[in-house]
């Protein structure tokens, strides 16, 4: 189970996840009570080790703005949220960045289509709710092999069944091991990736 989680502001953090065997950590490169500066992603940074993936996290930024921001930040992952384009992948791609491409389960059939995407995040369709949905519903897309990420509503004690009700080939957590909005608990990562990787 690939596991990521996002919205980490500060070395303790990070290195929980880390430490913990997440795949992959999120640095919120956009308006957000998680957001970072492209210097403290930098700083931040050197706390994840090679073979961990360090995504810039984007939501209205065009694709050339993320890219540039996340250059920036000296990361090599960026994650789109919001209604993109074929095009935009293309050009998160020449600009030789690996490319996280977020839809919410209310998105339009052709959004859950291959792209060229190395990772496809499902999102609850109201993103950010921190709410569960139904997990299971994934399975009516018929993702086959393809590797993507279930998001929205996770915690420590639902990231399981949740994965398994999807079929889910990663998971992604922000609010759900959070004390509050914006501050990660450091137990609940923890907690999470274990969980998950169980």
């Amino acid at each position: 189970m690939f596991v990521k989680v996002c919205g980490l502001s500060t070395p303790e953090s990070v290195q929980a996840a880390v430490e913990s065997g997440a795949d992959a950590v999120g640095f919120v490169l956009t308006k957000s009570p998680r957001e970072v500066s492209p210097d403290r992603a930098r700083d931040l940074l050197v706390h994840v080790p090679e073979g961990v993936a360090a995504v810039g996290v984007f939501r209205h930024e065009t694709a050339a703005d993320a890219v540039a921001t996340a250059r920036e930040a000296g990361l090599e992952w960026v994650q789109l949220h919001g209604s993109r384009t074929p095009e935009d992948i293309k050009a998160v791609h020449d600009a030789g960045m690996r490319l996280v491409r977020a839809v919410t389960m209310g998105a339009a059939p052709e959004e859950f289509e291959e792209w060229g995407e190395e990772l496809l995040l499902i999102d609850a369709a109201v993103p950010g709710s921190g709410e569960s949905w139904d997990y299971s519903s994934v399975r009516k897309l018929g993702l086959g092999e393809r590797q993507w990420l279930l998001a929205g509503g996770l915690t420590p004690s639902n990231v399981g069944a949740a994965a398994r009700e999807a079929e889910a080939w990663g998971v992604d957590v922000s609010s759900g091991v959070e004390s509050s909005r914006g501050v990660k608990d450091l137990d609940l990562v923890r907690a999470f990736v274990k969980a998950a990787k169980a």
